[in-house]
């Protein structure tokens, strides 16, 4: 299967999915509120969010096993609002993968070939072991394959019907951190090669940053923010978003005019700093300042800070973690009780607990968010999704 392969099921149009004004409510409870989004035909689009965001419903919305209470759902100009799910132009692969454990790896493939009276199943099913790499093990069973080949077997199962969107339902949850990470690897692979659309659901950050073109960050049910891994990592609109995605440093003050092609804040504790005008996400006066923590260097003493920078002085470290890769700080400095710094191990100083120190980042490096925003809101929703 490739990318010029007719993946259009029959009578469907192809074409973008499109969701328009969908609400779905169970009872006096909205799970999902007056929703419309765009899904282009053939990218790798993730909903993200912790539990109860409304993804997962959303999903099954699309799937046909939930009908929205109001609003369309529909592939190109082709409404399947009402649409049995059998009817539908959509699979889905979910995180138990349901595959039949009496039959082979083949035969779990050619099945749905095989129940829409398809004569010749051989080369399809041939051409889908090949592409998620099972052909050497197609007599086996489900019971003799690694969390990671049942996946790729549910998913072949699906991509061989044709689908014009194929749905996953946090399909790699079941596997260890290692192994998860080699499957995001290949199901961006696998997606590449056939040209289908995906649609992922999941609650884990990281991985609908490794696969997704586009992530839509669902928040009580609505959309967040949508766009590319890079744009909601590194212009987040909301407070949510910032805490959500990653971490940030927050940090609350007042704009206090501009400097050139910058935003000038004053933080609480009279510093001033400053971010690009054209990050700032702030309607009013009350701005919070964000950073990511591996934007912000930490010295020894003021003299070691490079010119132009922004600088908080007075910093106490609180807390020193090695994790590899990075040395991890938590910093005590001037107007913030808990900043977090992110140095990459390349030789330099490491600071232990008790350390004087200051801390700066390049301006155009941070971001502003409306100051009447919570500025806590979206890091509880951030442990939910890793517990």
């Amino acid at each position: 299967m490739s990318k010029n392969t007719d993946t259009s099921a029959a009578g469907a149009v192809a074409g973008d999915l499109r969701l328009v004004n969908v609400t779905k409510r169970f009872g006096d409870f909205t799970a999902v509120r007056d929703l419309t989004l765009t899904i282009p035909q053939g990218s790798f689009f993730a909903l993200l969010g912790a539990s109860g965001c409304g993804k997962t419903t959303t999903l099954r919305m699309v799937s046909g096993l939930e009908e929205p209470t109001a609003g369309r759902v529909l592939i190109g100009d082709r409404d399947i609002t009402r649409l049995r799910p059998y009817k539908r132009p959509v699979n889905t692969v979910f995180q138990n993968y349901a595959l039949f454990p009496h039959l082979t790896i083949t035969d779990n493939i050619a099945f749905g070939l095989k129940r829409r009276g398809v004569k010749d199943v051989r080369k399809p099913v041939q051409d889908m072991l090949d592409l998620i790499e099972l052909s050497h093990i197609g007599a086996r069973k489900p019971n003799q394959l690694s969390g990671g080949q049942q996946q790729r077997v549910a998913l072949g199962r699906a991509l061989i019907n044709q689908p014009q969107v194929l749905l996953l339902d946090e399909p790699l949850g079941a596997l260890d951190l290692k192994l998860r990470r080699q499957m995001q690897i290949e199901l961006k692979r696998i997606q590449t090669e056939v040209g289908l659309t995906f649609v992922h659901v999941t609650h884990d950050q990281e991985e609908a940053m490794t696969m997704a073109d586009t992530i839509a960050v669902m928040n009580l049910g609505r959309v967040e923010q949508l766009g590319s891994p890079t744009d909601l990592y590194e212009n987040p609109k909301t407070t949510f978003v910032a805490n959500f995605l990653g971490q940030s440093n927050l940090l609350p003050g007042k704009a206090s005019g501009t400097v050139g092609e910058h935003q000038q804040v004053t933080l609480e504790d009279g510093t001033r700093v400053l971010i690009p005008s054209a990050r700032n996400n702030a309607s009013g006066d009350d701005v919070i300042v964000g950073v990511r923590p591996e934007k912000v260097s930490v010295h020894a003493s003021i003299g070691e800070v490079p010119d132009g920078r922004n600088v908080l002085t007075g910093g106490v470290i609180v807390d020193t973690s090695f994790v590899g890769v990075s040395t991890q700080y938590i910093v005590k400095a001037s107007g913030c009780d808990e900043l977090g710094v992110f140095v990459q191990n390349d030789g330099a100083q490491i600071f232990r607990p008790g350390s004087d120190v200051v801390v700066s980042w390049d301006p155009s490096q941070g971001f502003g968010l409306d100051g009447k925003q919570d500025i806590e809101a979206g890091a509880e929703a951030d442990l939910e999704a890793a517990s």
